[in-house]
């Protein structure tokens, strides 16, 4: 496994990351325990959850991820083993605290909450899950003007400093965010004495690569890595979605959360993106882990499986190399079909 520093911390975290949200949705609570163990054993230490999870959101699913995790920490007790990030929802889920939004009240209740069911004292990485404002995130296109701000950040960023200062948590993160969103954290944690973000937890695939326009340069220079999540295209990037559905995969379960993801744009990409992988005798799949874990802006690659079998293929891509000729390939195919699941 490889491991790379997070952000400006202390922290050496997995290239690979576990993603858990299937936790209590398509895998149950021994099948998490399973993966948890398995992932570990082969060199993942970093393990990432949210508050709202199992995906999709529904009300009688919300909480078992971290519940499952939990489960799984009281019986591994070495916590200096690995890495646990988790996250507060922003506004808009009713069912949570009578409605989410990113007040100090609802960050500190969040967090408490978090760590009961984790059954930890601490989490290494706590990140808001997305803005309190009105912008352009989970796949909106084209800003329209408003001026809702609703909570403002530096309240949030408040209500984060005193849990670290209280050792609830130790860094920050934040996802589904903007350049301008990442600019206004930056700022205020200098102008105000706050603590500095440390990950940027955004979509990043062969079929997404917007975060490279305006946020890896801010990746680059202030030194936040991305955490990459959906690195497959909800398994779109496996290429098993091209011929038929299946009736138990992510996409097919629960994809009018991600339609993004099923348009004719991205069916082309994925043909030509299998026909590279073919050429080269790779299978799609690690091929496009491979992509993303080889970009200098990508702290660790969230990977998510609802089978052992799919998760080994998963962590084995961090031995994939790609050449030079590959690269060139896929970003042939990137011009002439850029993004088409932003």
């Amino acid at each position: 496994m490889k491991y790379k520093k997070l952000g400006n911390t202390d922290l050496n975290v997995s290239l690979i990351c576990l993603g858990t949200m299937s936790f209590g949705e398509q895998n149950t609570e021994k099948d998490a325990h399973e993966q948890l163990t398995f992932a570990l054993d082969h060199g993942v230490n970093f393990i990432d959850t949210a508050e709202m999870y199992a995906i999709p959101p529904k009300e009688d699913t919300q909480g078992l991820t971290e519940k499952y995790i939990g489960s799984w920490v009281k019986k591994n007790l070495n916590r200096e083993k690995y890495i646990i990030a988790t996250k507060v929802a922003g506004p808009g889920m009713e069912y949570i605290r009578g409605g989410t939004n990113l007040s100090k009240e609802h960050v500190t209740q969040a967090i408490d909450t978090s760590l009961k069911r984790l059954n930890t004292d601490y989490i290494d990485l706590y990140q808001v899950h997305w803005p309190e404002r009105k912008s352009n995130y989970f796949g909106k296109l084209g800003y329209t003007q408003s001026e809702d701000i609703g909570i403002a950040i530096e309240e949030t960023l408040s209500a984060l400093d005193d849990a670290i200062k209280a050792g609830k948590i130790r860094y920050i993160g934040i996802s589904n965010e903007t350049p301008w969103g990442v600019h206004e954290y930056l700022k205020l944690s200098e102008s105000k004495s706050l603590p500095k973000i440390q990950t940027i937890q955004n979509p990043y695939s062969l079929l997404n690569r917007i975060y490279e326009v305006g946020l890896a340069e801010i990746s680059y220079r202030e030194n936040i890595g991305l955490l990459a999540y959906s690195p497959l295209g909800f398994g779109v990037l496996t290429g098993k979605y091209l011929n038929a559905m299946p009736n138990k995969s992510r996409l097919g379960l629960f994809g009018e959360w991600f339609t993004r993801y099923s348009n004719e744009k991205c069916h082309e990409a994925t043909s030509k993106y299998l026909a590279i992988a073919k050429k080269y005798n790779i299978s799609l799949c690690q091929m496009a882990l491979a992509f993303v874990n080889t970009r200098p802006f990508v702290t660790s690659n969230i990977i998510g499986a609802t089978t052992i079998e799919q998760l080994k293929e998963n962590i084995e891509s961090i031995d994939i190399n790609l050449s030079d000729e590959i690269i060139e390939e896929i970003n042939n195919i990137h011009a002439d079909i850029p993004n088409p699941a932003p």
